[in-house]
């Protein structure tokens, strides 16, 4: 048995690099001990003129100099960017590689940007670092979160996410961690697995956390509670939910939507759905949705009263319809389709249609109303990824990236190349676009491509 683990964000939620430049093809190492607060391990030189930084519409971004993404999946938590201007096909080898920058370890997490750095996180040797660039792909900082996790498929997990001037991140061993965006100082840590008495599933934690106003949200579960709302300033229990029956975590990250007047944290467990008061930390509903090896990794995706799940190994997709009943939330199938068992590449939901790859590498495309099955098509293979102006950006876990109009009834790629990495390891990280720029991580490396149109 092969298991990809999810990483998502595996982040991820989504992206590392390290810059092509003829003259040095060597790799650079971290030092033993990485802890400091500039770390210059990554070789980074030009490949590209440096492209102009121009605004987003987005209500929700930044200036120019300042465009967010700030956790994984982006802004609202659906892998949808909101980038404009953007390039409509690729040369045979790609769009223009700006840079690529190495030294941010082995892993899976995606990138996350903000205020002119970009975070992601890597084994190096013994170590989880997180690690801080600047937008030249220059390493700027890494401070460790824990131990590596060097068991089944090693690497990082979990992608950091920012808030203001702070950026957080749970570890595969389940350390949680706030530090300083502008220096990696430690603000306060914590390991959730052992404060409330769980253990990691089999393949580590891959959570990506939440952060609802001043608290951030992380699923330990086990036999004490589910889902806990922290204090982010202090670490400190705000709220802990009751157990969802004993389940332990699986590898998804929390969403969070608003309906019939309740602010709803949603993810998966071990077992099952869960959703749970975003004020009160009240367990709302357990929904079973049991799969092989305990592995429910996708991100639930809310829409319109209905939250959409999917697992791999055949166990398919389902959407779920809540109900408010005797005071208390109900939950009920609406359909089910074993065409599209998404493992942990993540599904994107546009104009109506859910979008993504299935267990056996297929592109599937299925309508959200019905689950009817629109097509099954080969693409680039299994694999995460990204929509931007209509147009579906794939990465595949063997390194090659498409370009495909996000329509129902067929699935061609326009464009497509492979990524110039010889990395070995699986490329399972979610793509992630701004500015302009389409950000690749494949393990050690992470790629800067620039996809805005002249």
């Amino acid at each position: 048995m092969t298991l990809h683990t999810p990483l998502l964000g595996i982040l991820v939620g989504v992206v590392p690099f390290v810059l092509a430049c003829s003259q040095n093809t060597g790799r650079s190492t971290v030092g033993s001990k990485p802890a400091v607060s500039s770390a210059p391990a990554a070789t980074v030189s030009s490949t590209a003129s440096k492209i102009a930084t121009v605004p987003t519409t987005a209500a929700d971004r930044e200036s120019a100099n300042g465009s967010k993404w700030l956790r994984f999946h982006g802004p609202h938590g659906d892998n949808l960017s909101d980038e404009i201007g953007l390039l409509k096909s690729w040369p045979e080898d790609g769009p223009p590689l700006l840079w690529k920058a190495e030294g941010l370890g082995n892993g899976f997490a995606s990138v996350t940007v903000s205020q002119g750095r970009i975070f992601t996180a890597g084994n190096v040797e013994e170590q989880l670092l997180i690690s801080a660039l600047d937008m030249e792909g220059n390493i700027v900082w890494q401070k460790p979160n824990g131990p590596a996790w060097t068991k089944n498929y090693p690497g990082s997990r979990g992608t950091p996410t920012l808030d203001g001037d702070r950026v957080y991140h749970l570890g595969a061993s389940g350390d949680l961690i706030c530090l300083k965006a502008a220096d990696g100082e430690v603000v306060w840590s914590k390991n959730i697995l052992n404060q409330f008495d769980s253990q990691p599933p089999e393949w580590g934690l891959a959570e990506s956390v939440l952060i609802d106003g001043d608290r951030v949200i992380c699923t330990p579960g086990g036999p004490k509670t589910c889902i806990v709302a922290f204090d982010k300033m202090t670490g400190d229990v705000v709220w802990q939910s009751e157990s969802a029956d004993g389940d332990g975590p699986s590898y998804g990250t929390s969403a969070l939507a608003e309906w019939e007047g309740l602010r709803i944290v949603f993810n998966l467990t071990a077992k099952a759905l869960v959703g749970v008061d975003a004020e009160s930390g009240k367990l709302l509903f357990r929904y079973p949705h049991e799969t092989a090896y305990d592995v429910n990794a996708c991100m639930p995706l809310f829409h319109d009263g209905m939250v959409f799940i999917s697992t791999g190994y055949g166990s398919g997709s389902e959407l779920i319809r809540l109900k408010k009943e005797d005071g208390g939330v109900t939950a009920e199938q609406v359909w089910q389709n074993k065409d599209l068992d998404n493992h942990h590449g993540g599904v994107i939901l546009y104009n109506g249609y859910l979008y993504g790859s299935n267990y056996r590498g297929k592109w599937v495309c299925l309508d959200w109303t019905t689950g009817e099955t629109k097509y099954t098509e080969n693409g680039v293979g299994k694999g995460s990824a990204i929509l931007a102006e209509g147009m579906l950006y794939t990465y595949s876990e063997r390194k090659k990236v498409g370009l495909v109009p996000a329509v129902p009834d067929r699935h061609e790629p326009i464009s497509s190349f492979t990524l110039p990495s010889g990395e070995r390891e699986q490329s399972w990280t979610h793509p992630v676009i701004l500015d302009g720029r389409l950000y690749l991580r494949h393990g050690n490396l992470l790629f800067a491509y620039n996809v805005r149109a002249e």
